[in-house]
This record gives C-alpha cells, structure tokens and sequence, in this order.
C-alpha cells in the first residue's frame, strides 16, 4: 500500500510542477520590456523581448512599453508677460529609454510626466509677450521640449517633441488683432499707391523731356490719340490745341 501511494504521488508532483514551470513562462512583445524584483530587490537589466520566466511568488514583474506615447495636455490658463489672459493646450510625444527608472525613480511616470508638461507650459508662456506666443511657436516648443526633457530625463523618459496645439484669444483681445491687421494692410497699400504714383511721376517727367526735344512727336501723338477716339465711333469732335499758342496769348495779356 505504502508503494502504490508514493507511485501515485510523484505523478501528480510532476504535474504540479509542470503547470508551474508553465505559469511561470511570460512572452514579452518587441515594444516591451519586464522590470523584475527578485524577493523585493531589482534585477541589475530589465528582461525581454521574447520568452522569459518570472518565477512567482519569488518574483515580480512589471511590464514597460518602449513606444512612443501621445500625451495631450489639457487647456491651461496663461497669463502672458503683457497681461493677456489665454488658454493654451499642447501635445507631448516621450517614451521611456530606461525601464527600471521609469518604475523605480518614479511612483507612475505617465501621470507625473503630464503634470511636468502642465506647470512647464503654464510657467514657460507666461514669460513671453502674446505677439511671441503667436508668431515664434516653433522656438517656444523647442524651449518646452528642452526643459521637460531635462526634468523627466532622471525617470528614465526622453521627451521627443513638444507642440503647442491652440491658443484661445478672448473676443475682444480678437477683434483689436483684426484692427491691427486691417490698419497694417491699409498702410502697406498706401505704401503700394504713393509708390507707385512716384514711379508713374518719374516716367512722366521722362516722357515730357523727349516730347519737348522733339517737337513733331508731340503732334504724333495728337494724330494716335484721334486714332484711338475715332475707334471708338462716337460723336466727340478733339481739336488739338498747342500750348505754345496758349502761352503766347496768355503773355500778351499780361501786357
């Protein structure tokens, strides 16, 4: 009896044993990596990709993704340099490079790397001008990216980019930009006209020098210009004065 019990049991020891060697088999994804703790202590590398076997309850593991996360930062109210109060969401790209930091440094890396990205762009944008804020994005995002990238590099993240994604103006800061906007059109418009009166002033002073040294093509000119009317078929009758004439009545009156 005592034979037929220790051949029955060491079947099922075997089983046991087999179905822990199972349990104990994890696959990791190429993305991925496990952070293991060995009796509450960490492994000196992280594990994976591939199979690898976390023996419980003697291990533990953390599973850590190496891709790219997308993290949106929610609607933050700026007070600029100039006392504009606006509402600015960004977008922030980071992945972790280092697993154990990641889990050891810091209690949950995503949520305090979103935080980080609040404060740093509340405190980064309220240190520029509106017009900054709006014409240099892509010095700013490089300046957020710089500061976030240095405070989250000790987690274990590297923060790849930063991109402020809206800025919410209040009405009337928008309707005095429309006005800015207008009066600076207005102006270089004005600017277009004088200059281009002053370019047509220079060739009308160069077309009355040729004129005058030629005294023919003045009457030339008379003859196109009763050319041109006369396609016209209207009833206009053009008599060509000379201005000479003019001059010379206006003269003798004088006298």
């Amino acid at each position: 009896m005592g034979s037929s019990f220790g051949i029955g049991f060491f079947p099922i020891v075997i089983i046991i044993i087999v179905l822990y060697l199972l349990s104990s088999v994890k696959i990791l994804s190429e993305y991925e990596r496990g952070v293991i703790f060995r009796l509450g202590r960490l492994l000196e590398q992280a594990k994976g990709p591939g199979l690898i076997f976390v023996f419980k309850p003697i291990d533990r593991m953390v599973r850590v993704s190496l891709r790219v996360e997308t993290h949106e930062v929610p609607a933050q109210d700026v007070i600029t340099r100039d006392n504009v109060a606006v509402k600015v969401n960004a977008v922030v790209y980071f992945r972790v490079i280092e697993p154990r930091k990641a889990i050891v440094e810091v209690r949950d890396y995503f949520f305090a790397t979103s935080q980080l990205a609040q404060t740093t762009l509340r405190s980064v944008l309220g240190e520029v001008e509106l017009d900054d804020l709006l014409s240099q994005r892509e010095k700013l995002n490089d300046r957020l990216q710089s500061i976030i990238d240095q405070h989250a590099g000790p987690w274990g993240i590297k923060v790849a980019l930063v991109e402020v994604k809206q800025v919410d103006l209040p009405e009337q800061m928008q309707r005095a930009i429309a006005k800015q906007a207008e009066a600076e059109r207005e102006k270089r418009a004005k600017i277009i006209h004088a200059d281009g009166e002053l370019q047509a002033s220079h060739k009308l002073m160069e077309a009355a020098e040729v004129l005058s040294s030629q005294p023919t093509a003045m009457q030339l000119r008379y003859l196109q210009t009763l050319t041109e009317i006369g396609v016209e078929k209207n009833t206009t009758i053009v008599f060509p004065l000379p201005i000479d004439l003019i001059t010379g009545l206006a003269s003798m009156m004088k006298k």
